[in-house]
């Protein structure tokens, strides 16, 4: 009984962000979901020194180590979103994307300056939140050189990440954008910086790829992707970073961007913003008349499976959200549009070691391994389920802290 309440009062205790409050700990009865499609019942996660140890079924050894039981709940690893605009968030908004599972961000808008000051408070301990990696804006509209300047500058800041750099869309970019990328891309090579780019059609995506891009921000909602265009994904080893539910349409939505504004639940369809649907979507698909289509819904996911079918290792696919609405809301959001097309298996793969590879950290991150950062999420539900049961997060660790604990 002694031992049962030294662990409560372990893990109820407030804490903060430092590494240096890592504990050595074993997980207990935990149903664990690897990421990798391997799933134990009832299992336990050793962690060491912020890192994963050892992942197995039934109990293991746990000498010396403080024992988080889970009692049945379910072990994932920590959600990984590859692009989301937050250098404006503060430290209740940072707060919100942790609870809701969130262990790692790509800030992926906005000043570089802004990017590394959220995430150096955060590395600080000042405000709990995920893990931030800081990226820097970098304008097509300029010359070859000064875009090569462009990126030394970030390499000068710490950065390995652009921000979105947006090419046109439609009908396809110009030569004179490309010529740019180009040197980015050459120039982000040398300085070991990964270049994100905003491509929301087909034609954009293609031009993008053969430009030397392989870390696409957008699925394209302009068009449908064929069956070559995706190969061509695939063939280059490219990864597009989801946002698969851009186009679809909120209904009854209980929170929205910022997350101040509310959505009446009257069965109106809303964009993101919770102005009226599709007509809010900023340069939606029009028909000849001027109307709004709503398109951009359906592109996106019609293209999501086909990108995936295309590579037989399924790794064409990750996660991201954009958007700035309370977190649960677009986590969920995201998830029902993903859930169309994808098993849940496949939807853990996406926002686990899919989203590594996106953003860099693939040895690091993504799945319960032993050797990976331990970063988990415990999960009051059975995520192998459906994706309502990812929405019930209940503590999370990021290296081995427990920085959430709402039991």
């Amino acid at each position: 009984m002694k031992t049962l309440l030294v662990a409560a009062a372990l893990f109820s205790a407030p804490v903060t962000c430092s590494p240096a409050f890592a504990q050595d700990l074993a997980i207990t009865n935990a149903r664990i979901i690897v990421g990798s499609g391997q799933v134990i019942a009832s299992g336990t996660i050793i962690v060491r020194g912020g890192k994963i140890v050892s992942v197995s079924a039934g109990t293991a050894p746990t000498p010396g180590l403080r024992t988080l039981d889970a009692k049945g709940m379910s072990a994932m690893p920590g959600f990984i979103d590859g692009h989301k605009h937050v250098n404006n968030f503060d430290a209740p908004q940072m707060r919100s994307l942790i609870e809701a599972g969130y262990t790692t961000v790509l800030a992926g808008g906005g000043p570089a300056d802004a990017n590394i000051a959220l995430r150096d408070r955060v590395e600080k301990g000042e405000w709990v939140g995920p893990r931030i990696i800081a990226s820097g804006q970098i304008n097509l509209r300029q010359t070859p050189a000064e875009a090569r300047a462009a990126v030394q500058a970030l390499a000068a800041k710490g950065l390995r990440h652009t921000g979105e750099i947006g090419l046109t869309p439609e009908p396809a970019p110009p030569q004179a954008e490309i010529e740019v990328l180009k040197a980015i891309v050459d120039e982000a090579k040398k300085a070991g910086i990964q270049v994100n780019v905003h491509a929301v059609s087909s034609p954009a995506m293609t031009a993008a790829i053969d430009a030397g891009v392989t870390r696409l921000v957008h699925l394209p909602n302009k068009d449908f992707t064929t069956y070559e265009q995706a190969e061509r994904v695939a063939q280059t080893g490219s990864i597009v970073a989801g946002l698969i539910a851009f186009g679809a349409p909120n209904i009854d939505t209980l929170s929205a961007a910022p997350a101040a504004v509310q959505w009446p639940k009257d069965d109106k369809a809303r964009f993101r913003d919770a102005k009226d649907w599709p007509d809010a979507i900023a340069g939606a698909n029009r028909d000849p008349k001027g109307r709004a289509t709503g398109t951009e819904a359906g592109y996106t996911i019609v293209n999501a499976r086909r990108i995936w079918d295309a590579d037989a290792n399924h790794q064409t696919i990750s996660y991201s959200t954009d958007q700035n609405a309370a977190d649960l809301v677009v986590l969920e959001h995201e998830l029902k549009s993903y859930s169309i097309v994808f098993s849940m298996t496949d939807i853990h793969r996406i926002i686990g070691p899919n989203a590594a590879r996106y953003v860099g950290m693939a040895d690091q991150i993504g799945t319960l391994e032993a050797g990976k950062l331990a970063d988990i999420i415990l999960i009051d539900g059975n995520p192998t389920l459906n994706i309502y049961e990812m929405l019930k997060t209940k503590v999370v660790l990021k290296e081995g802290k427990v920085v959430v604990d709402k039991r």
